[in-house]
């Protein structure tokens, strides 16, 4: 017996691998995710003529193996824009374009948010026939952007009016509406990378004397009222927030962000929104004022789902959401050159070379290049 017993113990089956956090699914506000693998919002240019076409329906039903999809950053007005040939959601045609979209995301079994954003001091004048952008305070962004007319240096942009505020504030309601219209599950308010709500949100880019400037609460006042504005029409579950406390994208970075996103997460908390999206990685740079913020600085004030973002491999955003302080992680790079990025997780498949800058963005010429000819994994 003990000879038998030993020889057993020789033969025991090899021990079962860990179950996959990242790709198990999650309760939803009523509903479940069927993994925990978000789609990052990536601006991609590929919509000439402002409106969703073909190619954007087939991207995102190409990675809909996600349990949820954000769109690539789209305008809410068209004073926001500040890039070329980027998605709006302002015009009815827009939302027609963004139906198919979310048709064929919701035929795979997916959900999917739309990113409403305004580029604010970012833009350029050369989007809008010499008009200068516009923003919180009249302070000019360090660097260049890209226009029509080729690479141009920031410009100062002209600081906003609190009337014009107010008029934001309701076209940023109409948007969320037209998306829902459109069929999205809800809308992400973009309040990152130095466009206009975290322009508003930061000391280094917003010195105003009026309500919507000089305190940490009045710096929140801004994305406040969107948030209030469009829960008139829209369930808490449909809005979310993305914010970027340690980036310095489009020169952002200001001395009180530990205290400003503290009080960020917890009065969006107050709200049982849909999630908060926290750009916690350092991969597109940080700012160095002081120790990173990171998900469990967010996790402590905000009380919803929130999902971590930048720079994730499958074994950190397991070790993530292990943790406790998040509850999806979104992955963009890898989504672009690896459409099926979840059975690539899944089955311990390679991932494809992350793609190189050149196809990031639009070409007219060859629309999906770099964009939808980037073929699932064979095993």
């Amino acid at each position: 017996a003990a000879f038998i017993s030993a020889v057993a113990c020789c033969f025991r089956a090899p021990p079962a691998r860990m179950a996959s956090k990242l790709l198990s699914s999650l309760a939803f506000h009523g509903s479940a995710l069927k993994n925990r693998v978000v789609l990052a919002p990536m601006t991609r240019a590929r919509t000439p003529t402002r409106v969703a076409n073909a190619h954007t329906v087939e991207y995102y039903k190409q990675r809909s193996n996600a349990g949820l999809l954000i769109t690539e950053a789209t305008n809410m007005n068209e004073q926001g824009i500040g890039w070329s040939d980027t998605p709006g959601c302002w015009t009815q045609e827009q939302a027609d374009g963004w139906k198919k979209v979310t048709d064929a995301v919701h035929e795979q079994g997916s959900k999917i948010y739309c990113q409403l954003w305004h580029m604010g001091r970012v833009s350029h004048s050369a989007f809008h026939n010499g008009k200068q952008p516009v923003a919180p305070s009249a302070i000019r962004a360090e660097g260049e952007t890209h226009t029509p007319v080729g690479k141009q240096p920031y410009e100062t942009p002209r600081a906003l009016t609190a009337k014009e505020i107010g008029t934001l504030v309701k076209e940023f309601k109409a948007a969320a509406e037209l998306a829902m219209d459109a069929g999205f599950d809800g809308v992400e308010l973009h309040g990152a990378n130095g466009y206009l709500i975290d322009e508003f949100l930061q000391s280094r880019s917003n010195t105003r004397s009026d309500l919507y400037g000089g305190s940490i609460e009045n710096r929140f006042r801004f994305l406040r009222e969107i948030i209030e504005a469009v829960s008139v029409e829209l369930p808490p579950h449909a809005i979310a927030v993305r914010i970027s406390p340690n980036g310095v994208y489009n020169d952002m970075g200001s001395p009180d962000y530990r205290e400003q996103y503290t009080y960020v997460c917890k009065e969006l908390s107050k709200y049982n929104l849909g999630y908060l999206h926290v750009m916690d990685g350092l991969g597109f740079g940080f700012h160095k004022l002081g120790e990173p913020f990171t998900l469990a600085d967010a996790r402590a004030n905000f009380k919803g789902p929130i999902i971590g973002n930048v720079g994730y491999t499958k074994e950190t955003a397991e070790a993530a959401i292990a943790s406790g302080n998040a509850d999806l992680i979104a992955f963009g790079r890898p989504y672009i050159t690896s459409p099926d990025l979840v059975d690539r997780f899944a089955n311990g498949w390679p991932l494809a070379e992350d793609p190189p800058y050149s196809v990031w963005y639009g070409d007219r010429a060859n629309p999906t290049k770099g964009y939808t000819d980037y073929p699932p994994y064979k095993a």
